[in-house]
């Protein structure tokens, strides 16, 4: 069983800017530590529902923010 998705990315600042893009929508979604499973350049991940994921991913690059990654997590 999946329980959350993380999106990782290379610096703080997308991860923020991520958070910033995503504010006023309507996907459940919470900037936490990454996953100590997760190997990422930074320290911060946009976790999301699974089901929203691939919207949220065409949010993110339409507003030029890169993505490290995708991770489905089980049991989280």
């Amino acid at each position: 069983m999946v329980g959350y998705c993380y999106v990782t990315f290379a610096t703080t600042h997308f991860a923020l800017s991520a958070e910033a893009a995503l504010r006023d929508t309507t996907f459940d979604f919470k900037v936490v530590p990454v996953p100590r499973s997760i190997s990422s350049s930074c320290g911060v991940a946009l976790r999301c529902s699974c089901e929203e994921k691939t919207a949220i991913r065409e949010i993110l690059l339409q507003a030029g923010i890169d993505i490290e990654g995708i991770f489905a997590l089980e049991g989280e």
